[in-house]
Parts: structure tokens; C-alpha cells; sequence
């Protein structure tokens, strides 16, 4: 059976520099709040003619580090997002061929380290991926992934020392209505 997808709500499409659909602004966070000595930035720019979150950068294991991050507050202060009815996030990517990942953080996730992430294969060439909430693992937690407390979101290059370079045009909830 195929797979039919639906968006059910926009989280960003990057038209705007202003912030995404819910007016919280993305934030580049990296291991440098650790120790670690990774470089990077993500800002709005245009990426093979579509506005884009660009995150770029390199990565380096020493001090303990790996990663750079760009991460978006899914709702206000002590606020939760509630993704009830959505079979996953729709993410359009394009970047340098690279594994990435997208992170999620929710009210269980209390120590910067914990978060649940989904592998998210880059290519020079826009891509929508689908990645169902069941293909996000646990990352030093034991809790499963409670989807009706969502905090932040982020596309992260981790664990790969180098350069790294990738661009986010759009990102949703979707249902995958064949499952009804």
C-alpha cells in the first residue's frame, strides 16, 4: 500500500527571517557549551532558490565536543507542543551527502545530552523526507518518546569531525492518511 502524507501543521518554511509559524526564533547551539571546540553558524539565506535555514560549519572531537546545531522552541517558556495525531515531521533538506540528524527534545529530556534523534541522509539536490516518530531513538534516556510534550527540534552534524553544511527549506507534522 502506498503511503499517502498530509500536513497537518507548518513548523517553518523559512520565508520569513522574522521566525517560524510560531514566532520563536532558531538558535545555533554547539559543543562549545561543554568544552568542545566545534565551529559553526546557521542564518536565513536563499539555497538553490529556496529560502533556507543554512547550517554550517565544522565539527571536531577534541575536548570532548562533536556537534553543531541548529534548534527552534517548538512552544513559549515551560510551554509543550502537542504533536497528537501526526505520524511524523516532513523535512526538505538539501546539503554536502552527509548523515545529519534531527534532534527532538521534550519535558522528559532534562540534561543537554538527552534527546531523540532521527538519521537524516543529505544530498546536493532538495529532498522531502518523512520521518515517522517511530524512527526517532532515544539518545542517553530511557524514556520513549512522548510526542504530546514537545519542547525543541533541531538539524544537528554530530560525531563526524569536519566540515559540515546543511540547508533546511521546510519542516511540518504530517499523518500518513493511509494508516486510518
Amino acid at each position: 500500500m502506498k503511503n499517502t502524507f498530509e500536513e497537518t501543521s507548518l513548523i517553518d518554511d523559512f520565508s520569513s527571517a522574522r521566525g517560524a509559524s510560531n514566532g520563536q526564533s532558531w538558535q545555533y547551539v554547539s559543543d562549545n557549551v561543554m568544552g568542545g571546540i566545534s565551529r559553526g553558524s546557521a542564518h536565513h539565506e536563499q539555497e538553490k532558490g529556496n529560502p533556507a535555514l543554512a547550517l554550517h560549519g565544522t565539527v571536531s572531537l577534541e575536548n570532548n565536543g562533536g556537534f553543531i546545531q541548529a534548534a527552534l522552541d517548538l512552544a513559549g517558556p515551560g510551554l509543550f507542543l502537542d504533536a497528537t495525531g501526526a505520524t511524523g515531521i516532513a523535512v526538505s533538506l538539501c546539503g554536502d551527502g552527509q548523515e545529519y540528524a534531527i534532534n527532538l527534545r521534550t519535558a522528559d529530556t532534562q540534561r543537554p545530552w538527552q534527546s531523540y534523534r532521527s538519521p537524516i541522509d543529505s544530498s546536493s539536490e532538495w529532498q522531502t523526507h518523512y520521518l515517522s516518530f517511530a524512527s526517532f531513538g532515544p539518545h542517553r534516556i530511557e524514556k520513549p518518546l512522548n510526542i504530546s510534550q514537545l519542547r525543541r527540534i533541531g538539524v544537528i552534524a554530530i560525531g563526524n569531525p569536519g566540515p559540515a553544511r546543511v540547508a533546511l527549506s521546510r519542516l511540518a507534522f504530517y499523518r500518513d492518511s493511509s494508516q486510518r
